[in-house]
């Protein structure tokens, strides 16, 4: 009989935290413990790591996502149970799950079959606390600013010119868009706002950019929240928002340590989505397991022209980051959905529908050979996948002069990724050449276009003058330095959802622009994008419940 992936999640022999920290050299008092199975590790332990050399990083990336599934999370885990299984000291960096998709449609974000991170319930829900943290930081400078226009307005904030929206963890149309503030004098002042998801809130970017808490406070304090009415921009610090919001990450800024089903060691911390934000883990997880590791096997949200894109010209820019070699992750099925069958014929084998869809997986490898990091891809491998499909993808892989690698780390874990494993150590011993995709000196709009020519493979970039006016107005203001974050839909390298496969020669359409000046980014959001998210017409929380043993069903 099949496992459930929570059947087995419980069934786990998880080692008390200190064990794991232990296996990474931390000591037991720079532990802070979330009961038995997770803890944080403390800012005064990973503030005294600099003088120590780094590991290797591998990136986990994929294929853009389908819905026949990639198992990207599940790659990330076996791969490090993997290297692991082989000797090597290997940490695995994830970020955190948001309830917005737990209870929408996603589900969970911890894995798969045997290839799982625990505590798999708690770190599905709610955690150490740490989403409910950055909503809270969030939320107290949307107060404060609605607040100091009550009181006077001092800094003479024009109400029509405020940027700053609320969050919460919590996929709802309904509040995209509001009016605030009705009800009379008392309330305050009416004006239109709306709320986006917490992923995508600006305070969780700089929670996950932060290098030290100091620089946590310095970013928050940069956060444009809006403009005078002679446009001069108004900050966090100006409303005397930082040290209050900083007060309220103090704690989530740690990162959490937890364990994989083999009890390889993980952190996760940090969660913003990379179809709306920059999808990566928090820079200070990733800098902390590099200083205790032999390799890291970290992974990037969604397809490779988002999530690694900005893993590379976001997260490693601002870090100072290197990345030792990439991990492309893609399954038969995406590969057939890529070249046009439909989810009900996945079960047939087609080795001509995989070849077709396989021009997405050579459109992802040449973008990646040109950030200058070697590539290996892995076949997640599903049961019905036939040896003809398989060979199919090792083909077109070898054509570029990538190997193409099957992987059973879903039903066999660690054992499952052995080749994969030592694929991945001989390709961190060849000497990279990474560089970003632009400099910094490349003017805003110029490196939209550069993403959407180079990645994308579009033909044009549509922005009205509007748009470009803003960008400019950054420029001047001191801002054009700063690298972009595309906000555009993961399921296809166009900005229509529907447009599988390589498509080239489409247009990328630039709806807003925002400046994240304490992140460091701007965001373009393109097409129907949404910074809030709604739910499905049958959404995942309708099956969720606790059953008679106070056990929770249909999370996952």
């Amino acid at each position: 009989m099949v496992r459930t992936d929570i059947e087995i999640a419980r069934a786990a022999r998880k080692r008390p935290i200190q064990e794991i920290g232990a296996k990474l050299g931390i000591p037991a008092d720079a532990l802070i413990p979330y009961g038995n199975d997770k803890a944080k590790v403390s800012a005064a332990f990973t503030g005294s790591l600099g003088g120590r050399p780094d590991g290797k990083l591998i990136l986990v990336t994929a294929v853009n996502p389908t819905p026949a599934g990639e198992g990207k999370t599940t790659t990330t885990v076996g791969l490090g149970d993997g290297l692991a299984r082989l000797g090597h000291r290997a940490v695995i960096c994830i970020r955190e799950a948001s309830l917005g998709p737990c209870f929408g449609m996603k589900g969970g974000a911890a894995g798969g079959g045997l290839a799982q991170i625990v505590p798999m319930e708690e770190m599905n829900l709610h955690f150490t606390g740490d989403f409910h943290a950055i909503t809270s930081a969030h939320n107290l400078l949307a107060a404060l600013i609605d607040n100091h226009i009550y009181w006077g307005n001092a800094l003479g904030l024009d109400s029509r010119r405020i940027t700053w929206r609320r969050v919460m963890d919590m996929n709802d149309r309904a509040l995209r868009d509001i009016v605030c503030s009705l009800g009379g004098v008392a309330n305050g002042f009416p004006r239109q706002t709306g709320f986006d998801i917490t992923v995508a809130s600006e305070v969780m970017a700089i929670l996950c950019l932060a290098s030290d808490l100091a620089d946590l406070q310095r970013r928050l304090g940069a956060i444009i929240v809006g403009y005078t009415s002679d446009r001069r921009p108004v900050t966090a610090h100006d409303l005397g928002a930082d040290g209050a919001m900083t007060v309220l990450l103090k704690d989530a800024f740690q990162p959490n340590l937890v364990q994989t089903l083999e009890n390889t060691p993980a952190f996760v911390h940090g969660g913003p989505f990379a179809n709306i934000a920059h999808g990566c883990n928090s820079l200070i997880a990733t800098r902390t397991a590099l200083k205790l590791a032999d390799y890291v096997v970290t992974e990037a949200g969604f397809g490779a022209d988002l999530g690694a894109e900005k893993f590379m010209d976001i997260k490693c820019r601002i870090g100072g980051l290197s990345p030792d070699g990439v991990v492309l992750v893609a399954t038969v099925r995406a590969l057939k959905m890529n070249g046009g069958v439909g989810r009900a014929e996945l079960g047939a084998e087609d080795v001509a529908a995989v070849r077709a869809g396989c021009a997405n997986l050579g459109r992802h490898i040449e973008n990646l050979r040109g950030f200058g990091v070697p590539v290996v891809v892995a076949i997640n491998h599903f049961d019905g996948d036939t040896e003809a499909e398989i060979e199919a993808v090792r083909a077109y892989a070898a054509q570029y002069g990538v190997e193409a690698i099957p992987c059973t780390h879903w039903a066999e874990g660690g054992a499952g990724t052995q080749a994969l494993a030592r694929r991945v150590v001989d390709l961190a011993g060849e000497s990279a050449a990474f560089s970003p995709l632009y400099p910094d000196e490349v003017p805003l709009f110029g490196k939209i276009e550069t993403i959407a020519r180079r990645i994308y493979r579009a033909e044009e970039v549509l922005a009205d003058a509007r748009i470009r006016a803003r960008l400019q107005q950054w420029e001047e203001e001191g801002f054009g330095h700063l690298p972009v974050c595309m906000a555009k839909t993961q399921y296809s390298f166009s900005a229509d959802p529907n447009l599988r496969g390589a498509p080239e020669g489409h247009s990328v359409p630039i709806r807003e622009v925002r400046l994240c000046a304490g992140a460091g980014f701007v965001v373009a959001i393109c097409g129907e994008i949404m910074t809030m998210p709604g739910l499905p017409s049958q959404p995942a929380a309708q099956a969720i419940g606790v059953n008679e043993d106070g056990q929770v069903d249909g999370l996952f």
